[in-house]
């Protein structure tokens, strides 16, 4: 069979690729992300691209047709430009874009069918008509499985988590079914009479709209009363001017603001239930500052709501919390501290209860901070909930809330909000009833199968409906539960899922589902799901099935792009379990099948989970062995003539945390692609977080996702030995070193992304053998290429100016702390310059016998690099620091237009300026430089003037 190298395997447009990925994350109303949450999702813009130019052929590859360089140049700048409005985000439903995309992955795979006409196996492998379609084993939250539909691909989504099932049934599978169907709901069809052509799930997202706002009205009908509004009083307008204006009136509650209580811990006032609040500030806005003021009257206290900035601000801040790690909080009326093991043995107990303390108003300029009321706290304890989840929560689910006797799934509600929560979920049952008359009088096709039989008629369309007013259910569940938390800053719900944890919360926000405001039903929940249907592909051939990836046969002759799992870093199925219950509530008519367990299966689950797997070792060796089973499934069955490609962002690390040892995920998975026969051809660092992201130093979780680029390794691959891989090592690793620093990988990331190169060297072999004929392990093979990253970087310091060499070399001993003059006047001899020399250049203050090199903020503002006669890296890059902190990336572009010189040695020095940072975990310094390489893409762009002066910018010193 003849392959040829895809774009993927030479060369992407990375900085264009990454800025889309970037801007992406901070879309919200209408991404297809926001259907339903899921843990570390790709960027649709990085999967669309990825999968773009694993198909498409590299203008290298096709020399009968472009048989010079410089022809390969034009060709693939043509494939850049397509693929730069390929990932705008503005694109993801432009139909001429994505066209032009499908011709040109259609006009390779036509060329790869020519190629293999002798194959013996050419009518069912290579036909010119019919693209290979695609599979995804690992397909969680769907972003690839949807992008390769997107790309005219047929599309095959598989998980053993159903809840990831289901997310990829309503993104994939259910919108092309109905396809330009015009809404079924008596208000559209009177509404549009008939006239109106209804595109994609247009109409799908319409009745989804009809029925949920039906289910609102319903529910409000039925559970209303336990949602009372406000009367503000006169007595209380005359206590708050701020109140004048809705003397008399009802108000509608946004949420009511609880406290979690214990007994206190003095025996002197055993029977008072004291609050646990972590912040009496409800608004920290200039100029709406609100607070709750906590009045204690000598057994007993009550809490009254302030406006305007509180007398002192910190202990308002602080809440009942003390500044002690032992003790957390201290009992508001004795003062008596309350140690974690006191408030576990009291939750452990049951008896952890819970006090109103503010209730926020829809007002007619932003939110109204009232007191609570006695009658409200009344009627939230009248709730009796049919129905709970009683799952026991497991796992990092299960780490924080446990030990205060949150235990199930359903200790996470409070009565009310399970009450709510069933009442809505029952509603679904009744709203597809309704959905199936109204289709039945409509143009819908008459067929009597049901949604999962593959049905299109009237009864399917009605479990189609239901399934997204199901998923709006589950949204509800992480708006709606005792972990949501009120900002202040923001003045609005932090819900459940904040991160890929459940923590304990001390004070919560309770929503009202029938507000007009933040976590109400149809704003927080029913609009999301709605608008999130528009942008969703609306061609046909999207499957999604539970499948084991280990065990898995989809892959056999498809295209497989994946995402799997990060070692310990996600416990998906313990997380999981917190929507599952819900879903399985609502769909166990309409797919059985998927939520046939109890919970989501665990034991299965390729996550190194040490609780479940006996500890930490016995917890790798089950990922390495689930993990090079599924990646041997995919080697063995994916389509032969593509590359594969697999996502990974787990950061290479040796050190220990809460999540395990990064360093150990990475080995373990590396170790399983190799051992599946898989040979690493291409490896590109894709920016999936946003640019303004806060990457901690030593965090496991990367900025980018690192896309390794595979092909199975030929059987006759040579045997090499543990010197010529590390010749090889030095003779590749460099240059593609500094392409990945060109194309802006982020310093936090370069180690990380520099092992794609390395293991595409030593993964070539069949086997890489130490002197006495021992195979060398990936461990030390990713020794090796550390070795050799750091030479390199040492080695880049040869292009700095000799006064950068000096600050070099005196940064790593003494950072910006002083240090003897005469020790910086013997560096200075070594270095070619002198301490005089790096005063005048702006970089040094010297007195007194000690020396110091000046932070960027020291630096003078009115620098003007035209006008530096000792112009020097060092400083390009602090007073890029200091521009980009004080006035931006815009600010910084009008600097780096007036170096002209020297930016791109500039950028070499952050990256090697945070690596002597990282190694001495010096976190601040380390943000600053990493901060500058992440934005620089953005920074030179913005640089360009219109007359394109981009040749000026890159230009070397």
């Amino acid at each position: 069979m003849k392959t040829v190298r895809k774009l993927i395997e030479v060369a992407l447009p990375l900085d264009d690729i990454n800025r889309a990925a970037a801007r992406e994350k901070s879309i919200r109303h209408g991404h297809p992300s926001t259907l339903h949450l899921w843990w570390a999702r790709r960027p649709l813009a990085a999967a669309r691209a990825v999968l773009f130019a694993q198909l498409v052929d590299d203008p290298s590859s096709r020399p009968d047709l472009f048989p010079t360089k410089l022809r390969q140049d034009r060709e693939r700048d043509r494939l850049f430009a397509i693929l730069r409005q390929l990932v705008k985000w503005e694109n993801t439903t432009n139909e001429a874009v994505l066209e032009v995309a499908r011709e040109e992955i259609g006009e390779s795979w036509r060329r790869t069918c020519e190629d293999n006409a002798d194959h013996p196996r050419a009518s069912e492998l290579f036909d010119p008509e019919r693209l290979p379609a695609f599979h995804d084993p690992f397909a969680g939250g769907g972003a690839i499985p949807l992008e390769a539909q997107r790309l005219g691909l047929e599309a095959h989504a598989s998980d053993l988590n159903p809840v990831a099932v289901l997310i990829n049934k309503a993104m994939i599978e259910i919108p092309p079914k109905f396809a330009g169907c015009p809404p079924v709901n008596p208000e559209s069809r009177q509404r549009a009479l008939g006239a109106k052509q209804w595109k994609g799930a247009e109409g799908l997202a319409e009745d989804v709209r009809y029925y949920g706002q039906w289910m609102r009205d319903e529910a409000e009908r039925r559970i209303g009363h336990l949602y009372p509004k406000v009367r503000v009083t006169e007595e209380m307008a005359t206590e708050r001017p701020d109140l004048e204006r809705y003397a008399g009136r009802e108000l509608t509650v946004i949420a009511w603001l609880w406290a979690r209580t214990v007994r206190s811990p003095n025996p002197a006032f055993a029977e008072v239930e004291v609050p646990l609040v972590s912040n009496f500030m409800l608004s920290t806005k200039k100029g709406k500052e609100a607070w709750v003021e906590p009045i204690v009257e000598g057994r007993d206290y009550r809490f009254e709501v302030r406006v305007g900035p509180p007398p002192d601000a910190e202990v308002t801040k602080r809440g009942t919390k003390t500044a002690g790690s032992y003790s957390p909080f201290r009992c508001l009326v004795s003062g008596t501290p309350m140690p974690f093991d006191y408030l576990r043995s009291e939750g452990r107990a049951g008896r952890m209860g819970a006090r109103l303390l503010a209730i926020v108003v829809e007002g007619k300029r932003g939110r109204v901070y009232l007191p609570p009321a006695s009658e409200h706290e009344i009627t939230a304890g009248e709730a009796r909930p049919p129905w709970m989840p009683d799952v026991q929560l497991e796992g990092k689910a299960r780490a924080n809330v446990a030990n205060y006797g949150l235990t199930t799934v359903g200790d996470l509600f409070t009565e009310r909000q399970l009450t709510a929560l069933t009442t809505f979920s029952d509603l679904i049952d009744e709203a597809a009833r309704l959905i199936r008359e109204s289709a039945g009088i409509s143009p819908t096709p008459r067929d009597e199968r049901l949604l999962r039989d593959g049905g299109v008629g009237a009864a399917a369309y009605a479990d189609a409906v239901a399934v997204y007013l199901g998923i709006a259910v589950s949204r509800a569940a992480d708006a709606w539960s005792s972990i949501v938390t009120w900002t202040n800053t923001r003045e609005t719900i932090r819900g459940t899922f904040s991160r890929q944890a459940i923590p304990m919360t001390w004070d919560y926000s309770e929503t009202n589902p029938f507000s007009d405001s933040c976590g109400n039903w149809t704003g927080a929940c029913l609009d999301w799901v709605s608008k999130a249907l528009l942008n969703l592909p609306n061609r046909s051939g999207g499957f999604a099935r539970q499948e084991d990836a280990t065990t898995q046969t989809l892959s056999r002759d498809r295209v497989v792009s994946t995402d799997p799992p990060y070692y310990d870093n996600i416990g998906y199925a313990d997380l999981s379990d917190f929507f599952y219950g819900w879903l399985r509530r609502s769909m166990a008519r309409i797919y059985p099948e998927t939520v046939a367990t109890l919970t989501v299966p665990k034991a299965e689950e390729l996550v190194a989970t040490h609780y479940r797997h006996d500890g930490r070792e016995e917890a790798e060796n089950f990922f390495l062995r689930g993990m090079s089973k599924a990646m041997a499934r995919i080697a063995e069955q994916a389509y032969p003539s593509l590359p594969v490609t697999i996502y990974y962002a787990f950061k290479q690390s040796e050190s220990e945390s809460e999540t395990g040892t990064a360093g150990t995920g990475w080995q373990t998975f590396l170790d399983a692609v190799i051992r599946s026969g898989f040979a690493v051809t291409g490896t590109w660092p894709i920016r999936t977080e946003r640019g303004g992201r806060s990457v901690a130093v030593g965090a496991n979780a990367l900025a980018s996702s690192i896309v390794l680029v595979c092909r199975r390794r030929p059987p006759e691959a040579a045997v090499a030995g543990r010197t010529e891989f590390i010749e090889a090592l030095k003779k590749e690793l460099p240059p593609a070193l500094i392409e990945l620093q060109k194309a802006g990988t982020a310093p936090v990331d370069l180690a990380q992304a520099a092992i794609g190169p390395g293991m595409a060297v030593f993964s070539r072999y069949r086997s890489v053998n130490h002197v006495f004929g021992k195979p060398l392990t990936v461990r030390e093979a990713l020794a090796h290429i550390n070795e050799v990253l750091d030479q390199t970087l040492e080695e880049q310091e040869g292009d700095f100016d000799g006064d950068t060499r000096w600050a070099v070399a005196w940064f790593s001993q003494y950072h910006f702390d002083e240090g003897e003059f005469g020790d910086a006047e013997i560096l200075s001899k070594a270095k070619n310059t002198s301490v005089a020399g790096l005063v005048e250049a702006g970089i040094l203050r010297s007195g007194s016998g000690r020396v110091r090199l000046l932070r960027p903020e020291e630096l003078p503002e009115d620098w003007d690099p035209r006008k530096d006669r000792r112009l020097t890296v060092w400083e390009v890059v602090h007073h890029l620091i200091r521009v980009l902190d004080t006035a931006g990336e815009m600010g910084a572009a009008r600097l780096l237009r007036k170096i002209r010189a020297k930016t791109e040695v500039a950028r070499l020095l952050a990256h090697r300026l945070y690596a002597i940072c990282d190694r001495q975990e010096r976190a601040a310094e380390a943000f600053a430089y990493n901060t500058l390489v992440g934005s620089w893409p953005e920074i030179s762009r913005l640089a360009l003037d219109d007359r394109g002066e981009i040749r000026a910018l890159f230009e070397g010193s």
